[in-house]
Parts: C-alpha cells; sequence; structure tokens
C-alpha cells in the first residue's frame, strides 16, 4: 500500500475535520490518476492497475483547512471481495466512469450503486465522469473511431437515476472540471464534505 501526501499543512493552519473519500469505479477509469493529478499536480503516464492505495491532501472549507483522506479501490473483479472493507467509515464516494466508456458508464447502475448501497447505504454519491479532454479530443475520436463517448445530459440523467448529490466531470491530464453549483451544496446537510471532495475535482 502507498501512501502519498501533498504539502503539509502550516503549524498555525488547525485542521478541523478528517474527511474519508473514497474512489469506486471500473478498472482503467482514471481514479488513480485523478488523486495522483490533485496531490502531485502529475499525471501518470504508466497504467498500473490499484488494490488500495492511500492519498492524503489539505482542502480549504469556508475558510478552515479539512484533511481528506483519500483511498483509491480497485475496479477489477478479483477484488470483488476484498474492495468493501474500504467502504467502511467512509464519509463520500467519489463514483468514476470514463467519459469515453460506455460499459463503465453503464456498470455504475448495474454494479456500482447496488454494491454502494449495500455496504453504506446513507453514504452520499458524488457521480464522477473522468478523461474529459479524450472526449473532445478530434485526433482521439479519429484514432478510435469505435469510441462510445458520454454527453452531459447523460451524465446529468444518471446522477438522477442513481440519487447522486452532484455530477461533475474532469479531466486528470487537464486538471480541467466543470463548474458547480454552490447553491446546490449549500442546501445538503453534508455541505463540508461535498464541498471538500468538489474542492479535489475542481483545482486546475
Amino acid at each position: 500500500m502507498n501512501n502519498r501526501t501533498n504539502v503539509a499543512v502550516t503549524p498555525s493552519i488547525t485542521t478541523t475535520r478528517f474527511i474519508k473519500c473514497v474512489t469506486v469505479g471500473d478498472g482503467a477509469v482514471g481514479k488513480t490518476s485523478l488523486l495522483i493529478s490533485y496531490t502531485t499536480n502529475t499525471f501518470p503516464t504508466d497504467y498500473i492497475p490499484t488494490v488500495f492505495d492511500n492519498f492524503s491532501a489539505n482542502v480549504m472549507v469556508d475558510g478552515k483547512t479539512v484533511n481528506l483522506g483519500l483511498w483509491d479501490t480497485a475496479g477489477q473483479e478479483d477484488y470483488n471481495r476484498l474492495r468493501p472493507l474500504s467502504y467502511r467509515g467512509a464519509d463520500v464516494f467519489l463514483l468514476c466512469f470514463s467519459l469515453i466508456s460506455r460499459p463503465s458508464f453503464e456498470n455504475i447502475a448495474k454494479k456500482w450503486v447496488p454494491e454502494l448501497r449495500h455496504y453504506a447505504p446513507s453514504v452520499p454519491i458524488v457521480l464522477v465522469g473522468t478523461k474529459l479532454d479524450l472526449r473532445e479530443d478530434q485526433q482521439f475520436l479519429l484514432n478510435y473511431p469505435g469510441a462510445c463517448t458520454i454527453s452531459t445530459k447523460q451524465g446529468e440523467e444518471l446522477k438522477r437515476q442513481i440519487g447522486a448529490v452532484v455530477y461533475i466531470e474532469c479531466s486528470s491530464k487537464t486538471q480541467q472540471a466543470c463548474s458547480f453549483s454552490k447553491k446546490l451544496l449549500l442546501q445538503l446537510p453534508t455541505k463540508a464534505i461535498l464541498e471538500a471532495s468538489l474542492a479535489l475535482l475542481s483545482v486546475g
């Protein structure tokens, strides 16, 4: 298990809360890249299947420092029995699919939501569409004519279908993320947790 930590918080700033954020989704959709991109400002070029990795990041929420414990899980079926061990104590799930992979999109409702609701029925879900840069990359689409992209509208519809609190599209490579509604977050009881998660996705 690897532990990667971003720049430490200065002694004058007090960490007011620890939040456990668990990324979930099919293998190779970009979960690890998302966390590495945020915590190190670099984009990994090699794909190494994850078993379990822990990351740590500090974000500002309402002028206070929140420590995000970022748990990276394996999406492959070989780890179906081990993966739920990481769900205990989770405050929020980042449920990820690739914007250039129809199977990963379909597995959100078919596989991942049932699993999360079985083990952690009350934990909020942030739905994340990854690899946004490739959905808009004409050269990629020419090189892979069979690629089936997922539109923002389809992502929003899936968000409503599964009861996720918010939907975000992002690119770990460019650190690009779509904007989100502050008004929505202000109406949610888990505001601090969600804003911390969204801060993770909105750096760039």
